[in-house]
């Protein structure tokens, strides 16, 4: 009967998940490695303090038994904690100590990673034959816009001439909550030069694209809705970055669904360099 009456109190409360947190939920999620139903519940328990799994299942309209399993998830991971009592309620973890806790993990990952990961390399490199080696065009498919953004970011890092970022605004404001704009502006300062050119920037806009890091902002006709990352300087194993739409649905949905090619064909790299390159001449320089 407690639990039934927990239950009818907590239904009447507003649903925690509001549009205007998506950007909330979206750093909070990139931060503690969360998926979406994770960080819905988490923000929900801050909201509404100690709570049964039964009645947050009905709070945000999710499968009981889902619920119940993500909870497990995020008790075992520190985020949520487990009260003794009958009937057991479902408290969220300060969001300083679980900060802490995240930079722990992070900096015993990287602890371990530098210990150990010269030394793998170094094994590899005695079982492989470095003759094996080859300059024939590769091509690969990065799905999920962290694992994207993450190769723009290495792209920037290698770039040392001129880089063209031609994709809409709406997709500007996806990759300003990346290091990219950290990664533009230590290109520029190394004496790179990162273009950008987007579909529209209305005036209230301006400074938040002045904010994204780059000196040279262009306003032209995309040749699609899609995201295009060129590089002719990039001594990496790839310098062209393309995906057919780079923003599908809400701004922060089917992140993981969203697939870019990724190559080092020397021949497309020129060709959609050379595009870029129209582009930017046949637009309309903004200031910023």
């Amino acid at each position: 009967m407690k639990e039934t009456s927990l239950d009818n109190e907590d239904i009447l409360l507003t649903r925690t998940y509001n549009p205007h947190h998506a950007d909330l939920a979206y750093e909070l999620s990139s931060i503690l490695s969360l998926d979406e139903l994770e960080t819905r519940i988490y923000l929900n328990l801050l909201r509404t303090g100690p709570i049964t799994a039964s009645a947050l299942s009905k709070e945000i309209n999710i499968d009981r038994a889902k619920t119940y399993r993500t909870i497990d998830k995020l008790s075992n991971d520190g985020i949520v904690s487990i009260s003794f009592s009958s009937p057991k309620l479902c408290i969220a973890t300060d969001p300083d100590e679980i900060l802490s806790l995240t930079l722990r993990r992070k900096e015993e990952e990287l602890a371990k990673i530098k210990k150990e990961g010269k030394q793998i390399i170094e094994k590899i490199k005695e079982v492989t034959n470095a003759d094996n080696k080859t300059n024939v065009p590769t091509f690969r498919i990065i799905q999920g816009i962290e694992n994207i953004s993450s190769q723009i970011e290495r792209i920037l890092e290698n770039s040392t001439g001129t880089l063209y970022l031609v994709t809409t605004l709406t997709d500007v404001s996806r990759l300003y909550h990346s290091k990219i704009p950290e990664k533009i502006r230590l290109a520029e300062k190394a004496g790179g030069d990162v273009r950008l050119i987007v579909d529209d920037v209305p005036p209230k806009m301006i400074s938040f694209v002045k904010r994204f890091g780059v000196s040279e902002v262009r306003i032209g006709k995309l040749p699609s809705k899609g995201r295009i990352v060129v590089s002719k300087s990039c001594p990496i194993t790839g310098k062209l970055l393309m995906s057919d739409s780079a923003v599908k649905g809400t701004l922060h949905e089917n992140t993981e669904t969203e697939c870019a090619l990724f190559t080092n064909s020397e021949e497309m790299t020129n060709n959609i360099f050379t595009l870029c390159n129209f582009i930017w001449k046949t637009s309309e320089q903004l200031s910023i």
